[in-house]
């Protein structure tokens, strides 16, 4: 393909690394429908830290970069994507409250391309789906709204996203890539364009569909992988038994996996296993493995919060309109993301117990966390003495925190993340 002009739609923590990284190399146009994301990548920030501001700056340009100029410009109209002729779709692929997929972004980014996509064009999907998700709900779309025929005025590919939110080791460009087509023409072309960029080399799957299973099974393994060790955790902790001290002998093994219990959430492990489920089921089987381990992580918000009251009655405590501190409300440390996170089933537990629960996060929004969930959070540590305290989160700026001097006299410490000497915590799975 000649004078390749990108499209990445889509502007989150998938979408803009990869525009960054692309517009190294060629003219790249950024679209979100959120003006307030686009504005603030334009002036060089990056809410999502996921690039840093003099990074970011490298590659912005105040216009749309011309055909053989490189950089990357940002736009919420659709007007400016009209000249491309890549299209790679970076959008949520969430469930709703009944853990049923929700492709509605997938779908609007769809009817999106499906306006301006051109003959030959190309639109490439990196949202994570069930297998035949592109081919059999997108692709539609885009045919229906632009008259355009599939495989023969325009064409399609599918990249799947692998960001780790937060890890500054293993960025894009360092983590092999699995690309393919819709054609075996069109996965070249998708695997020689991905190929231009990431430094880790990439992996040309036979068929979209393959690489669709391939990374929603990525998920569903440690999925199923953590829900084994948490219900160790469970099992131990009836026995008295370290789990933590259990695992480190079990490692000892060559080819033990080293996989820790804790609270499995976010826009990924904690999702992308129902996107399988369902297209099992559809199928007429149900997978039952995969759901158990979903049972299991998406009971262990409960589960955390009733260990930490047996810790209280312990030592003594009267339960009712007790004080509780939960530190950190992200999905995962040093990380600003709080979608799905599985610590807000802690807070509903013990509020149903009516207890006073105050949730403090540097990393957090407050503004996202009371959109998102209708919790105040504390914009510092309070002087306060609470009954408990609850680690929830291991982010770096509270290892040098002295938690226990926060804790009411008889208080206690519940190490969610084992991330504490044992000596500093009252439990911890």
């Amino acid at each position: 393909m000649q004078n390749i002009k990108i499209a990445i739609i889509g502007l989150g923590y998938v979408g803009l690394p990869l525009a960054r990284l692309f517009a190294t190399k060629y003219p790249v146009i950024g679209f979100d429908t959120k003006q307030k994301r686009v504005s603030q990548i334009m002036s060089g920030i990056d809410e999502t830290l996921e690039v840093s501001q003099d990074i970011l700056e490298q590659v912005l340009t105040p216009t749309p970069p011309a055909e053989n100029e490189t950089g990357l410009y940002c736009s919420c109209r659709m007007e400016d994507l009209k000249d491309c002729n890549i299209y790679i779709v970076t959008v949520p692929t969430p469930v709703d409250k009944y853990n049923r997929p929700d492709l509605t972004p997938l779908l609007k980014a769809s009817e999106t391309v499906g306006k301006v996509i051109g003959h030959g064009d190309i639109v490439i999907y990196e949202s994570t789906v069930y297998p035949g998700a592109t081919e059999e709900d997108c692709i539609p779309v885009i045919e229906r709204l632009s008259g355009l025929e599939f495989n023969k005025d325009f064409y399609a590919g599918y990249s799947p996203e692998r960001i780790n939110p937060g890890d500054k080791e293993h960025t894009v460009d360092k983590i092999k890539k699995v690309t393919s087509g819709s054609t075996p023409e069109i996965g070249q072309t998708v695997d020689k364009l991905y190929s231009s960029v990431i430094s880790a080399g990439t992996h040309l799957a036979p068929s979209i569909k393959v690489a669709e299973a391939a990374k929603v099974i990525e998920n569903s393994q440690r999925d199923i992988n953590i829900a084994f060790v948490n219900e160790l955790a469970r099992i131990f902790n009836l026995m008295n038994i370290d789990t933590t001290a259990v695992l480190e002998a079990a490692a000892t093994k060559w080819n033990f996996l080293p996989f820790k219990p804790g609270l499995v959430g976010g826009h990924c492990i904690g999702v992308d296993p129902y996107y399988l489920a369902q297209k099992a089921q559809g199928l007429g089987y149900h997978p039952e493995v995969i759901l158990a381990g979903r049972r299991m992580n998406d009971g262990m918000g409960e589960y955390i919060a009733k260990q930490v009251l047996k810790c209280m009655i312990k030592k003594g405590q009267f339960i009712k309109e007790s004080r509780i501190l939960v530190m950190g409300i992200t999905f995962k440390e040093n990380c600003p993301d709080v979608r799905n996170t599985k610590v807000v089933d802690i807070i509903r537990t013990l509020q149903e117990f009516d207890l006073q629960v105050d949730v403090y996060d540097p990393w957090a929004s407050a503004d996202e966390v009371k959109k998102e969930y209708g919790l105040e959070m504390l914009s510092e540590l309070p002087a306060s003495k609470y009954e408990a305290i609850i680690l929830a989160v291991a982010h770096c700026q509270f290892k040098t925190v002295p938690i226990r001097s926060f804790c009411s006299e008889n208080g206690i410490v519940y190490d969610v993340k084992g991330a504490l000497d044992k000596t500093c915590s009252d439990g911890r799975l």
